[in-house]
């Protein structure tokens, strides 16, 4: 499917105070995980206890820093594209496609990570930290310095993707649902949608079953070391995955009529991107050898995983059409 054009830009990005301070916060938000993975790309032991399983495969774990790297490194780029005249003359399509997936990364984990605490002080059986207390992992400290980090990454470039699409693409997503064009919701779309929707359900309800502590398909280990941290990451997953669905068929539907076309736009482009990118994580991290004996992923947990990333993706390419065929029409 050949990528619709959207609108051309604006000739500078607007003034204002706002942009160079929410682009140093994204960019000081990135060091301290930047910072943590070339320490231990370079053999450093910061963060991480004795006996914890990530001294058990040093070449695989080099390789997945030097990768997180990169990654966080992409966020300071989007930082700076968003906010300076040069990230104006980019295309439309190579500049949306990382920052969807960036925002679906990191939206997940500012959901789940607050949660996981409130869950921690109400009683909960984890702590924030997603491993159980006899299995050490990371030292304590890490995870709400990380997390915190994504967490500011998140609110700072999210606002400043909205700043820059406003300013860019503001008549792509204004008005109502009942303005689209009706040829935004061709036969072969809504099927799209609906497939999407449907195959939303099945890791949906596993991620539901999981949490509420069922163990259907886990592995041994991985039941016997399930906890409330882990619980709270399938239900965000869960819901995740069911916002996608609906929101993309509301709004290649065009119902209810009345409905912010920016609103559905948001939600569908924040749900899909963290089912599909969040999918591909896991599915890419289950065909990686386990870390502990027992508690790599079972087969019904890696088709979850992959029906997860394939939801996510064929949600977003329905939205995207969506997005080309209003283009056109504006």
């Amino acid at each position: 499917m050949t990528a619709p054009t959207l609108p051309a830009p604006a000739a500078t990005v607007p003034a204002g105070s706002l942009r160079p301070v929410l682009r140093t916060l994204a960019i000081l938000a990135c060091l301290p995980y930047i910072v943590l993975k070339v320490v231990w790309v370079a053999g450093g032991r910061l963060g991480i206890p004795d006996g914890s399983v990530l001294l058990d495969h040093p070449t695989m774990m080099g390789v997945a820093n030097g990768v997180s790297v990169l990654a966080d490194a992409v966020v300071v780029l989007l930082a700076l594209l968003l906010t300076r005249p040069w990230g104006l003359r980019v295309r439309a399509w190579p500049l949306l496609f990382p920052l969807w997936a960036a925002i679906g990364l990191i939206a997940p984990i500012m959901t789940a990570y607050p949660a996981q605490l409130a869950v921690s002080l109400l009683g909960g059986d984890g702590g924030g930290s997603s491993e159980p207390p006899h299995a050490p992992f990371l030292d304590a400290w890490v995870f709400p310095v990380v997390y915190g980090g994504f967490i500011l990454q998140g609110l700072s470039l999210g606002t400043l993707f909205v700043l820059y699409a406003r300013d860019r693409w503001g008549r792509v997503w204004s008005g109502r649902l009942r303005e689209l064009p009706a040829g935004a919701g061709t036969p072969w779309l809504r099927a799209a949608a609906v497939t999407g929707a449907v195959l939303a359900l099945g890791p949906a309800t596993l991620c539901f079953l999981w949490a509420s502590g069922s163990t259907t398909g886990l592995s041994a280990g991985l039941a016997a070391a399930y906890d409330s941290d882990r619980a709270v990451v399938d239900a965000v997953r869960g819901i995740f995955l069911l916002v996608a669905a609906v929101a993309v068929l509301l709004l290649v539907l065009r119902r209810p009529g009345g409905l912010r076309v920016r609103t559905v736009l948001g939600v569908s482009w924040v749900a899909s991107g963290a089912a599909g990118c969040w999918g591909a994580y896991m599915t890419l991290v289950s065909l990686l050898p386990a870390t502990e004996a027992g508690k790599g992923p079972a087969g019904l947990m890696v088709t979850a995983y992959a029906g997860e990333m394939i939801t996510g993706f064929l949600l977003a390419g329905c939205l995207a059409r969506v997005l080309g065929r209003r283009s056109a029409a504006t």
